[in-house]
């Protein structure tokens, strides 16, 4: 009787896995579906026939089968004799190409699921994950939720590999402090869509988030204002006298490390920005000398514009204070960057202070954007004794830059003209237009939305039709795209679950945008896959947003007899 009730209940696993559509995002290169199922469970093994012992993938594979399907799996190395990954069954493999595989890449891989067993194939440890992460959008939407003892996994040939390297997400923990256990969280669900680039930006008026050990006043200090979470943004009043700062937070060393470590098993690699010489209200409170002016400068607390706090660009110890925190953060980031900000740097300051104009004069400078350009070139030099390079907005090309710095594109009102400029000195560039990839942005009708946001409109259909090297871009600026960023200011992001509903579905939106061949992108193909993707997100314990507006769905601006009515 308990034979037929569990053949039964296997039978119904299947007429439900069988209901369920596949819909995997990104959207895969090449995708072939085959007739049946590979039933996972707890005698299946991990083998891993040719991979090295220290290889990541070891530890991760197991672990990730684990958190996602519930099961703990035997795992098989190069090490045990007999091994012959052809003849294995009831098995995941992870086997690597004997010779590198160049259509697949640094971040490609092959994967085939059977009735006997699952292949993975790949040149680096990054496929494997990539491959492990495709495996588990081929179960049931809602197994992580369930965890079943048996778990159908469609059969299906696939082979895959991403169209752009830079593949990014922005979070800002500056206006609103995240801690480890949700930064660790959000780091999950960019690797579960192939996003392989977590911008972290640590620093800005409103507070600095990373512990530099020889400046102890930027935590002691500019990592906390006072608490104004109890009333909107916009109302957030500057501080009274005797007022306590105790809104905020950082991160220590050990904890950056403990994030850079779980990012890079999961291909994530973290990239911090720092910013100069603007956006420092938080460093000018901790260490006033740093300023041009007498201000009284505070940790800022709700809408600070124009963004008028600037270090001192004629005061030396400005340009060391940044070397120093340089030399502090290498060894904590592992990336080939990081990101020097230059942004939204009101000069009114530089104007006006003798020591800056001595500089301009000294160093035989056009103007005050050429000073910025100076300070940026000496931090940069500074950089590369490290190996490393930097990024920055595209504001640091208005002074000029060197050819070695990346822009990051984000005014998308300036048009072809800025990125034609950093084409014509060699410098890359990433695409993160505000008009296609700020999703901070309102998602739908802001009368509609129960959250206030900054502002704009950016529906789920205007980020899908996001493309890094778009249709009219100049043929000679397209070899400098290295990709995409979608960036997730948090000026009105007070939880963990509102930066979720701002950034799902959108996410998956740009993932198909930067992953996912031009050829493949179909939009109402997206939207068919949305309610699987979006069951698996509820069975991870993430909160999005529902609504699926579209670009014709646009607030029309109110009228004079609109406004006279209200």
């Amino acid at each position: 009787m308990k034979l037929i009730y569990f053949s039964l209940l296997g039978s119904l696993l299947l007429l439900s896995a069988c209901s369920q559509p596949v819909g995997i995002v990104p959207e895969p290169v090449q995708l072939t579906l085959l007739s049946g199922y590979y039933m996972l469970d707890s005698t299946t093994t991990l083998v891993f026939p040719n991979v090295a012992e220290d290889d990541d993938i070891i530890s991760y594979a197991p672990d990730f089968i684990h958190r996602y399907f519930g099961l703990s799996l035997a795992t098989v190395n190069a090490q045990q004799p007999g091994v012959n990954p052809a003849q294995s069954r009831n098995a995941i493999v992870f086997h690597k190409t004997a010779d590198h595989n160049p259509s697949l890449g640094d971040e490609g891989y092959s994967l085939s699921v059977s009735g006997d067993a699952v292949y993975i194939e790949a040149n680096t440890t990054a496929g494997f994950v990539y491959g492990l992460q495709t495996l588990y959008q081929l179960a049931p939407a809602d197994v992580t939720a369930k965890k079943t003892a048996r778990i159908p996994l469609r059969a299906a040939t696939i082979v895959d590999y991403p169209r752009f390297e830079w593949r990014g997400n922005l979070l800002d923990v500056s206006r609103h402090f995240f801690d480890v256990e949700y930064i660790k969280k959000h780091l999950d669900v960019l690797a579960l869509y192939k996003i392989n680039k977590f911008h972290w930006h640590l620093t800005d008026d409103h507070g600095w988030r990373i512990e530099i050990e020889k400046y102890p006043k930027l935590t002691e200090i500019g990592a906390w204002r006072v608490d104004r979470s109890s009333v909107p943004w916009r109302e957030g009043l500057p501080p009274q006298e005797g007022e306590p700062a105790t809104y905020g937070g950082y991160y220590t060393k050990e904890q950056i490390r403990e994030v850079v470590a779980y990012a890079a098993q999961r291909n994530i690699e973290v990239i911090p920005e720092v910013e100069i010489p603007g956006h420092c209200s938080e460093i000018l409170a901790a260490y006033p000398e740093f300023a041009c002016d007498t201000f009284n400068y505070y940790v800022q607390i709700g809408p600070y514009w124009p963004p008028k706090a600037i270090m001192c660009g004629g005061n030396d110890e400005v340009i060391r204070f940044f070397k120093d925190v340089v030399d502090e953060i290498v060894p904590l980031f592992p990336s080939e960057y990081i990101h020097i900000g230059g942004d939204e740097a009101v000069k009114d300051n530089w104007r006006a202070c003798a020591k800056c104009q001595q500089r301009i004069k000294s160093l035989k400078l056009a103007n005050e954007e050429e000073l910025q350009s100076w300070m940026i070139l000496e931090i940069e030099k500074h950089v590369h004794q490290y190996g490393k390079r930097i990024i920055g907005w595209d504001e640091i090309l208005e002074g000029g830059v060197s050819p070695s710095a990346t822009i990051m594109f984000w005014r998308g009102w300036q048009g072809d003209s800025v990125i034609i400029k950093a084409a014509e000195r060699g410098n890359e560039i990433i695409m993160t237009p505000t008009n296609y990839c700020y999703i901070d942005y309102y998602q739908s009708d802001p009368a509609t939305e129960k959250q206030e946001a900054i502002g704009g409109f950016l529906p789920l259909q205007k980020v899908y039709s996001f493309d890094p090297v778009y249709e009219n871009l100049p043929p000679s600026a397209a070899p400098f795209i290295k990709g995409g960023q979608a960036n997730l200011w948090a000026e009105f992001l007070f939880t963990p679950e509102h930066v979720e509903y701002m950034l799902l579905p959108r996410l998956l939106a740009l993932a198909e945008g930067v992953w996912s061949p031009a050829t493949g992108k179909d939009w109402n193909r997206f939207v068919e896959k949305l309610p699987a993707q979006k069951k698996r997100l509820a069975a991870l314990g993430y909160n999005y947003c529902d609504k699926i507006a579209l670009i014709a769905d646009e607030p029309k601006p109110k009228t004079s007899d609109d406004e006279a009515g209200e």
